[in-house]
Order: C-alpha cells, then sequence, then structure tokens
C-alpha cells in the first residue's frame, strides 16, 4: 500500500512539473495591454488567406495586401451612409497613427462585386485616402473573404434592382503582415480611440 501511495506521489509531482514546464513555455499574448475587446469564439478563428482583385485589376492575395499594419472594413461604394462614414473615419485614424510615425495603411473590400469594379473601387478609397487600397472579386472570392473574417452581408430584395441596398455588418479589423488579425473596432471608436489602440499594437512588436 505504501509503494503504491508512492506511486502516486511520484506521478502527481511530475504532472506539476510538467504542467509548470509548459505554462512556461506557453507563448505570452504580448498584445493583452492593448485589447479592448471581446471575442467570441476566440481570435485565431477569425482571418486567413484571402485571394481578390485590387483597384488597378489585379489578383492579389493576403500576403500582397497585408504589407504592413492594416485597418480592414468591409462595405460597398454604393452604401447611402454607413460605409462613407466608417471608411472616412478609418481614413482619419490612419491619418493620426501616420502623423505620430506608424507605417499603417486602410483597406476596404466591397461586399458588392456585381456593382464595385476596380475602377470604382479606386475612385471611392483614393477620395478618402492616398494609403487606402479597394478590394473586390467575384461573387465566390466576396463570400470566401467575407467569411473568413466572420462578417455578414446580404443584398435587400425589395425595391429598384438597380438601385438596391446591402445589409452588412461594421467592424473594422486591424491586420498584421505574417500575425493577422489582431483587434476589432465598432462603429462608435473615434478615429483618436481607434489610433491610439493600433499605435499600442504595432509598438508591441517593434
Amino acid at each position: 500500500m505504501v509503494r503504491i501511495w508512492a506511486g502516486v506521489a511520484i506521478l502527481t509531482i511530475f504532472a506539476l512539473l510538467g504542467a509548470t514546464w509548459y505554462m512556461g513555455r506557453a507563448p505570452a499574448d504580448i498584445f493583452a495591454q492593448c485589447r479592448a475587446s471581446q471575442v467570441g469564439g476566440g481570435r485565431a478563428s477569425i482571418g486567413g488567406p484571402l485571394d481578390l482583385v485590387d483597384e488597378n485589376g489585379n489578383a492579389v492575395t493576403d500576403v500582397e495586401i497585408f504589407t504592413k499594419p492594416t485597418l480592414l472594413y468591409f462595405g460597398y461604394t454604393f452604401c447611402p451612409d454607413v460605409c462613407p462614414l466608417d471608411n472616412a473615419r478609418n481614413a482619419e485614424a490612419l491619418d493620426l497613427l501616420q502623423g505620430q510615425g506608424y507605417d499603417a495603411q486602410a483597406a476596404f473590400i466591397s461586399i458588392d462585386p456585381e456593382r464595385d469594379t476596380p475602377e470604382l473601387m479606386a475612385e471611392f478609397t483614393d477620395y478618402l485616402h492616398e494609403d487606402m487600397i479597394g478590394l473586390t472579386g467575384t461573387p465566390a472570392q466576396v463570400k470566401a473573404a467575407s467569411q473568413t473574417y466572420k462578417t455578414f452581408y446580404r443584398k435587400q430584395v425589395d425595391g429598384d434592382p438597380e438601385y438596391y441596398l446591402m445589409d452588412h455588418s461594421t467592424f473594422t479589423y486591424l491586420v498584421f503582415p505574417d500575425i493577422g488579425f489582431v483587434e476589432f473596432f465598432k462603429r462608435d471608436d473615434t478615429p483618436k480611440q481607434m489610433a491610439e489602440r493600433a499605435g499600442c499594437f504595432i509598438d508591441a512588436i517593434q
């Protein structure tokens, strides 16, 4: 009986030592002090490979898109209010970041590929910021991109079939090259708040 208890004690010690070793080796969240959002399902489930068309008509992947910290938004150019306001807010946040010396950019993925040609995306993004990239693609490519970032969009079928509206989510994502998605911003986040939090994330990897 003594031997059995001794064996149990030894196994317990090894288990504790193994847990301590694992915890010591587990990667720490270097962005913990910067986070202000809660992500249901975990951050690892958001983001990933993209296959789209840029505003110059070139086929691009996520590797070519996210060459620097990027404020990413999904919307459409025919949007009457939300998308222009959100993208203008993102452009202002980008100005603040760049004014503080951060090398960053913004990207706008269309969820309305039927109407949003590369030319329209270029016109829209160039008006808002010189460092904002416009992205579109086939319906299948856009759907895949939306699913990758867990966004929602739906075409409103009632009304004029030519001047239809789109229902869609309105989060802005902070995406890093090599790392991927790290944070999201809500509509009520101000440009200053976005720049401060994005700057914190950028500082954490430098």
